[in-house]
């Protein structure tokens, strides 16, 4: 026996194993009766609202819901592009909720932004709000203890793990080699939905996970990204979507994870629920005074939102690779895919993850075949920028296809764009009460959204411990996570969909689509910030210098790429332009576009490292990869 195939024996064998360890009822009831016996029952609050504190945001919803008629429904909306109203919003909307709170999420980490959130659920549950938690395994809540202590931190509150690998909470090395080897679609199926909704009123979806990361909290890396809030019928569909997912069948319960069932058998004491520690309390404390004021909500969520009759929310449904041939197994999915195919005069895309699905493609090619075809803008990140660089190297690979085939202009993020660094320096400033910063001026927008990305898909680490490429230059950095399409000026999409195939075929996806021109033009003015020449590099077309050996290298850099494996040629048909002091903007398209460009290399700021040599290879190697990264 080759070592290969020993080594599949021994993952195998090890699947096996696990798949047999499955839990007795006997031990389950046993966990849950201890869970039961050790809890604590009192409530923080008697009263019949359970202590629920004033918010205008949920008052707001409220009031929509009460207007709506179901020949003419009413929703508020409101963009959440900046971190800091995103989060302020999200506990300002738990503290306020009367009767329920379900969250659904991808990443829950247990840095400052995920034990905040993580004890203001608590708290909620404790007061008698009921509080569901359903998180996908992969990626959240690897501590058993943690998961001991909200096992028993309150009645009203539940936690369960989507999709657990071998029914556990934590997830080993060989479990993770194991699990690709015995059931990889199982396995490689993650549920990306991100939804938090209280009291089937108000909701928020997007591209935010809980880690510190996804609010501007971390000091060296961090997200740009985009979530919304609704208020009204569509919160009721984002309640309805979460409850399918919280009765499926890979939505496990606490006590039926072996890890968990044995960690809690195993410490019959009540755990209790400490306060948490913050390496960072400061601003802890600054948002936690926001979330309670009125004048700054109203200034920095509700200042731009708008009254909207048509909102749909559209949420696959869970384990969708069971029922691949079933089309309302992938309805945001195809719902997304139809809104870009009607596009007619622009499409305006952001997407982390520049790898195209095969539908996608189709499209795309067809738009630009259309007599007038609709200008396709795309905002992205840069290897500079990203933190999945096996990803980017596949976009890379077929930057001709994207800019010849489907007419895309394409910008890519700066690892330091100059508003993102100037929106953080914004949210460094200590609250100090009554929306006013402690210089004594009215609060701006504390941290004007800037992009982000996430652990995405399943090569590579996740979470924090996820590092990008080292670059040429210092300080602080950010990437695009945010996940939006604004179609002819008419309608946005903001969801957790990054138009790749792994959101098409694996993952289970959700969003957001508003039909209204003036949330499309928000979020359209947003995006496109992002491309200006102090926040992205324009890719181009390489400039023709000497004619014969340009036309040689772009027919060896043709066929190079159409191979599956071997795309070794080093000179590709685009680069990274960057504008030149002293001219205006323009479009590639532009007949003046290189005299005011310079090209600026196909990596900009990024240092000679293994990750830039890894990049390379997954360009020669990894194109049948697309649906696994």
């Amino acid at each position: 026996m080759s070592l290969r195939h020993f080594a599949l024996f021994t993952l195998l064998a090890a699947a096996a194993l696990l798949n047999g360890c499955t839990l007795s009822r006997a031990q389950i009831r046993r966990a849950d009766a201890l869970v039961a016996a050790t809890t604590a029952k009192d409530s923080t609050c008697s009263q019949p609202e359970h202590c629920a504190r004033p918010s205008p945001l949920l008052d707001a919803a409220v009031e929509a819901l009460a207007e709506s008629t179901p020949a003419r429904p009413q929703h508020l909306v409101a963009l959440l592009d900046a971190s800091e109203p995103a989060l302020v919003a999200r506990l300002s909307l738990i503290r306020a909720a009367r009767r329920s709170i379900d969250v659904q999420t991808y990443i829950w980490d247990q840095d400052d932004v995920g034990q905040l959130v993580l004890d203001e659920l608590v708290q909620a549950a404790r007061r008698g709000v009921q509080v569901r938690i359903l998180a996908d395994q992969l990626s959240s809540f690897g501590d058993l203890g943690l998961l001991d202590r909200l096992a028993r931190a309150s009645p009203n509150l539940q936690v369960r793990l989507y999709n657990p690998t071998f029914q556990e909470a934590r997830t080993s090395p060989l479990e993770w080699a194991a699990g690709i080897a015995c059931c990889f679609l199982k396995f490689n199926q993650r549920m990306h939905n991100k939804v938090m909704v209280v009291d089937d009123t108000a909701g928020i979806t997007g591209g935010r996970n809980y880690q510190d990361r996804y609010f501007d909290w971390n000091d060296d890396f961090d997200y740009v990204d985009r979530d919304v809030l609704v208020g009204g019928p569509a919160a009721r569909a984002m309640a309805r979507s979460f409850a399918l997912f919280w009765r499926h069948k890979r939505a496990v319960p606490l006590t039926q994870l072996r890890d968990v069932n044995h960690y809690i058998l195993a410490h019959p004491q009540a755990p209790g629920w400490d306060a948490p520690h913050y390496d960072h309390p400061q601003r802890v404390y600054r948002v936690q005074q926001e979330a309670d004021d009125a004048a700054w909500l109203r200034m920095h969520v509700l200042a731009g939102s708008v009254r909207v009759e048509h909102v749909e929310f559209f949420s696959d449904l869970p384990a969708k690779t069971e029922q691949p041939l079933k089309r309302q197994a992938r309805q945001f999915t195809a719902h997304v895919m139809q809104m870009v195919g009607e596009a007619r005069h622009e499409v305006i895309l952001q997407t982390p993850y520049l790898v195209m699905s095969r539908r996608a493609r189709h499209i795309f090619e067809h738009l630009h075949e259309e007599q007038t075809a609709p200008r396709i803008v795309v905002s992205t990140n840069s290897l500079a920028s990203t933190d999945a660089f096996a990803v980017y190297a596949l976009s890379y690979k077929h930057r001709k296809r994207y800019l010849k085939d489907y007419g895309f202009e394409i910008y890519e993020l700066k690892p330091h764009a100059a508003d993102a660094a100037a929106a953080n320096a914004l949210a460094s400033l200590e609250w100090v009460g009554d929306g006013r910063h402690a210089s004594g001026e009215p609060a701006r927008n504390a941290s004007r959204r800037y992009v982000s990305t996430e652990d995405h898909g399943l090569l590579g680490s996740h979470g924090s411990s996820r590092r990008p490429a080292p670059l040429v230059s210092e300080g602080r950095r950010f990437a695009l996570h945010a996940k939006s399409i604004v179609v002819d000026d008419r309608f946005a999409m903001v969801g957790s969909h990054n138009f790749d195939p792994r959101s098409d075929h694996y993952n289970t996806e959700a969003g957001v689509i508003v039909y209204d021109s003036r949330i499309a033009a928000q979020v359209r003015a947003s995006i496109l910030r992002d491309t200006e020449p102090q926040n992205a590099w324009v890719i181009a077309p390489r400039r023709p210098v000497v004619p014969v050996l340009t036309t040689v290298n772009q027919v060896i850099g043709d066929v190079s790429e159409s191979l599956p494996l071997f795309d070794f040629w080093p000179y590709r048909y685009a680069t990274s332009y960057q504008l030149k002091a002293g001219c205006a903007p323009m479009r590639p398209s532009d007949p003046a576009f290189f005299s005011c460009y310079e090209p600026v290399g196909d990596f900009p700021d990024v240092a000679l490292s293994p990750k830039l040599i890894y990049t390379r290879l997954i360009t020669a190697f990894g194109s049948s990869a697309s649906g696994i990264l």
